[in-house]
């Protein structure tokens, strides 16, 4: 009876050994040698079969990085825009895991044609399933084909309020390199729909400063100062326009607004460094930068 265990796991290819063929086992126990003998070269070609899978996966993936990298050196010797060589050598990476995949599958006896035949089918629940990565990958064409940025621009995001420059665009994802060293993964479908910023298009761009004086101010004598300050800073462009002038006159200051052009590079040292040499210079020149107030009149109803 020691042999029931046993008899009850073993089974043909297709058929389970029944009651009546289990009492046979039990008085006949050279049926279970004869049935091993007639399983072990299956089982072991089947082994076989794994084994040499498992080779042909790892030898493929070693040769598919191989590959990717020698056609991303080419594509960077010819000169291809970064985020086309990206995009592209993400896009091959992946069709030549799906051959790989193809090949492994055919070594146990799945053809591609039974493959493809069960996609066809399978079509609409992997597009309704995949639909997220399908416009994604679409998002990713429309960048390349438009060119909205390229790698190494500084995009701001208005869907997302995310911004940063433009590392790499893959297949499904622009990647984001923030100020803070942060890396930001916005998926492609979504940046291809939202307003895009790109702040890296022009080589100039306007540097606009407000600061608020007292109303009691010298008006004649803070532009005279916000206008000293530009025409020192060494990297607002002394070519183009200068801009001093009375933005608005709120209800606790008088918002005085600068207005001058930078390159592109300089746009955040230069605007902090004249916010800085403001508050020095109206500090030296004891010119009030007032907070917001509230006048309150109390009125004595007898």
């Amino acid at each position: 009876m020691y042999y029931l265990p046993l008899i009850a796991t073993l089974s043909t290819e297709n058929v389970l050994f029944d009651e009546p063929q289990l009492e046979e086992a039990v008085q006949n126990p050279g049926m279970i040698k004869t049935y091993l003998e007639n399983v072990t070269p299956t089982l072991i070609g089947f082994l076989l079969k794994l084994l040499f899978a498992v080779v042909i996966l790892l030898i493929g993936i070693k040769l598919i990085g191989k590959i990717c990298k020698l056609i991303k050196k080419s594509m960077e010797k010819s000169r291809i825009e970064p985020g086309v060589s990206s995009f592209l050598c993400s896009l091959i990476r992946y069709v030549l895991y799906f051959i790989l995949c193809m090949f492994i599958l055919g070594q146990f006896g799945v053809t591609t044609g039974s493959v493809v035949a069960v996609l066809g089918s399978a079509g609409l629940t992997l597009g309704l399933a995949l639909q997220g990565s399908l416009s994604n990958f679409a998002g990713g064409v429309l960048i390349l084909l438009l060119k909205p940025f390229v790698v190494g621009d500084y995009i701001l995001d208005g869907g997302s309020g995310k911004e940063g420059t433009v590392s790499e665009i893959t297949i499904f994802y622009t990647k984001l390199l923030t100020i803070d060293n942060k890396m930001i993964m916005i998926p492609n479908g979504t940046l291809s729909n939202s307003t895009i910023t790109n702040v890296s298009q022009m080589e100039e761009r306007r540097l606009e400063v407000m600061v608020g004086v007292s109303y009691d101010s010298d008006i004649s004598k803070v532009k005279a100062i916000l206008e000293g300050i530009v025409r020192r800073d060494e990297a607002v462009m002394q070519d183009r326009e200068i801009l001093v002038f009375v933005s608005e006159l709120s209800d606790s200051s008088v918002d005085m607004a600068i207005r001058v052009w930078v390159k592109n590079a300089d746009y955040w040292t230069a605007k902090w460094r004249i916010t800085e040499c403001i508050k020095k210079e109206f500090d030296e020149n004891s010119i009030t930068i007032p907070f917001p107030q509230l006048d309150v009149q109390i009125k004595n109803c007898e």
